[in-house]
């Protein structure tokens, strides 16, 4: 599913993991950072609070010190002087005064913003023995108003009672901020391990994330590139068979069929390439064979000629000479008159195959003819119904079917001698493969863009891939009964390229009809040929 995005879609999903396992790594790490950060700040903010409570107690003891100087003198009257009760009341007021100035300094700090850890931050228990130490000092200077109190027994012991009381008290402070600290690891141990969980769960699934990335964008983008490249390689080698095969559909595999119908695309322009060399090349060679058959023809020709006419008008004149000397009708006997006759056959026998063979030379003779021949404007369509109405009327043609198919008007600038000989050819081939039997040949002629289709097809014989290599070298002849000179189509073929156009032979197979396809160019203009006709 997921290789079937766009590169787009993929990359946004891959940006988008990595954007969920950075943030998620950061949040872990930014929360403990935060805790530590918050944890430190109210540790520093309750430390400051423990010298003010060491102070604190170290002024209580102080004060307990002083009271107890002040009880020596009670029990020694001796050294009872109002001027050492004076100084010791008056000290033990200091101590006093620095005890209320040391609670006063640990209120304030009590009373400085709260730690962001609530359970260190709480400060309940030291407010409320701050408010007892406070009735304590309170107790203690309704005892010390009377000035007679250092000499009181009953005033030393309640002090001394008070004193003990603030003592406790202010060795409480500290305890307290310790007591929270040491359980403050037992109270966040849930917190804290369900952090190490989770930070290790997060840290865990984002190198899996990552290693899933990796093989994703590996599966998804390098591997379909190495393919692609390998492929492309391949190609450029000469390998036009490979195809690149990418069962994904995103840019690569577009890119990939692209590529492949670009190389589809080549190989079929190279074998149509190859194909059109092989074809100019028989055209060629068939040409060469064409110009040699045409040099020995007008060679052999004028040879051949001369001693045929000469063997046909001394047959002739042979003839005439037994008709003058021995006259049929003066032969009385049966047999010799049979013998008289043979002879006269045989003579005119030699006559029509020594004019037959003299046809042959003739046709050789056209054949190898070159230079300018007079070509004029003419309409096809006229040209090929005229030979159509011909051959209609001879006797081995009678029993079979011509169908035409003419555009009314398609002009050339042709010999119309030598295109009537084209289609006359063609005709004959065509009503010759049909056989005894009866058949139909389809004769169409159609403007195909600036050219001229005549398309002449039988449903006869046929032809073999073997006789369509060859049907247009001179003297290549497949008739019933060894019929015909082999010079038919090749002087067609000539005729055709010289006019500048085309022919081509078709056939599905033998027994399966073929067909002969003749292309001319067009006239430019039909004006001259128009104008001729109405002349």
């Amino acid at each position: 599913m997921l290789s079937r995005w766009p590169i787009r879609y993929k990359l946004a999903f891959g940006v988008s993991t990595l954007a969920f396992i950075v943030v998620t790594l950061s949040i872990v790490g930014l929360h403990g950072v935060n805790e530590y950060r918050r944890l430190a700040r109210s540790i520093s903010r309750r430390a400051h609070e423990l010298p003010e409570a060491a102070q604190l107690t170290e002024r209580v003891s102080e004060l307990r010190n002083s009271l107890k100087h002040a009880s020596r003198i009670r029990e020694f009257p001796s050294e009872l002087t109002e001027s050492r009760s004076d100084f010791e009341r008056e000290k033990f007021r200091q101590h006093m005064l620095d005890v209320k100035g040391s609670l006063s300094a640990y209120q304030k700090q009590l009373e400085s913003p709260a730690p962001e850890e609530p359970r260190i931050g709480d400060r309940r228990q030291e407010w409320e023995t701050v408010r007892e130490i406070e009735l304590v000092l309170g107790r203690i200077d309704q005892l010390i108003e009377d000035e007679s109190w250092v000499l009181d027994g009953i005033s030393l012991g309640l002090l001394d009672d008070n004193l003990d009381e603030l003592h406790s008290l202010s060795n409480q402070l500290p305890i307290f901020l310790h007591e929270r600290m040491r359980n403050f690891a037992h109270q966040v141990r849930g917190q804290y391990r369900t952090w190490i969980v989770f930070s290790w769960v997060s840290s865990l699934s984002a190198g899996a994330l990552l290693i899933v990335l990796c093989f994703l964008f590996h599966h998804w983008i390098f591997r379909p590139l190495r393919v692609l490249i390998e492929g492309s390689r391949k190609v450029a080698s000469g390998e036009f068979s490979h195809r690149i095969q990418l069962s994904s559909r995103d840019e690569v595999s577009e890119l990939a069929r692209a590529m492949n119908e670009m190389t589809s695309r080549f190989q079929e322009i190279r074998d149509d390439l190859d194909r059109q060399v092989k074809q100019r090349t028989k055209e060629v060679v068939r040409s060469e064979q064409l110009a040699s058959v045409g040099f020995l023809a007008a060679g052999v020709a004028h040879e051949i000629n001369n001693p045929l006419a000469s063997v046909a008008w001394s047959a002739e004149s042979l003839e005439s000479r037994m008709q003058e000397l021995l006259p049929l009708d003066t032969v009385e006997c049966e047999e010799r008159r049979k013998e008289i006759e043979i002879v006269q056959q045989y003579l005119r026998r030699i006559q029509e195959e020594a004019f037959r063979c003299k046809g042959i030379t003739e046709k050789l003779l056209d054949f190898s003819r070159i230079g300018e021949v007079d070509r004029q404007s003419t309409n096809l369509h006229e040209l090929t119904q005229g030979v159509i109405d011909m051959v209609r009327h001879l006797g081995k043609y009678r029993n079979k079917t011509i169908d035409c198919d003419c555009a009314d008007s398609v002009v050339t600038v042709v010999n119309s001698q030598e295109i009537k000989q084209v289609v006359l050819n063609l005709l004959a081939n065509a009503l010759d493969s049909l056989g005894a039997e009866q058949g139909v040949v389809s004769v169409r002629l159609s403007r195909v863009g600036d050219t001229a289709k005549l398309v002449v097809a039988d449903n006869g014989c046929g032809m073999s891939r073997e006789v369509l290599e060859h049907l247009f070298e001179p003297f290549f002849t497949r008739r019933r009964g060894g019929e015909g000179t082999g010079l038919g189509l090749s002087i067609t073929y000539r005729i055709v390229n010289d006019h500048g156009g085309r022919i081509e032979a078709q056939s599905d197979g033998p027994g399966k009809g073929s067909q002969f396809i003749v292309t001319l160019p067009l006239a430019k203009s039909g004006k001259s040929y128009e104008e001729e006709r109405a002349a």
